[in-house]
């Protein structure tokens, strides 16, 4: 199964929010059902792994990825933008048939 992998701009990311929140060591980001397009990708700080996640880590960051949610997002990179559209971390899913404009909801 592919993982996940995360740029450069997303781990340097990470790794300045966690530094300022003290009871955290990494961002978790989970799939749910809901969203304009079915699922959507959820954001959380924790402070430490479940026992079936997956840990990615790139740079001194780290993210945890649950196994149910891992399947809806392999071979997904996530990424880190700031641009007129405000800043956002954005997951380009090659399972995603189909995404909302605001790129946190996602069709499979």
């Amino acid at each position: 199964m592919d993982t996940v992998t995360l740029t450069e701009r997303a781990a340097r990311r990470i790794a300045r929010i966690v530094a300022k929140e003290p009871a955290a060591k990494a961002l978790r980001v989970s799939v749910e059902g809901g969203g304009c397009s079915g699922f959507s990708y959820k954001f959380d700080l924790t402070d430490a792994a479940g026992d079936d996640d997956v840990v990615i880590e790139r740079d001194g960051a780290t993210v945890y990825v649950d196994a149910v949610s891992l399947p809806f997002m392999a071979g997904s990179e996530i990424d880190f933008v700031d641009d007129l559209m405000g800043q956002s971390f954005q997951i380009r899913n090659p399972n995603a048939t189909a995404s909302c404009g605001c790129g946190t909801s996602f069709a499979v």
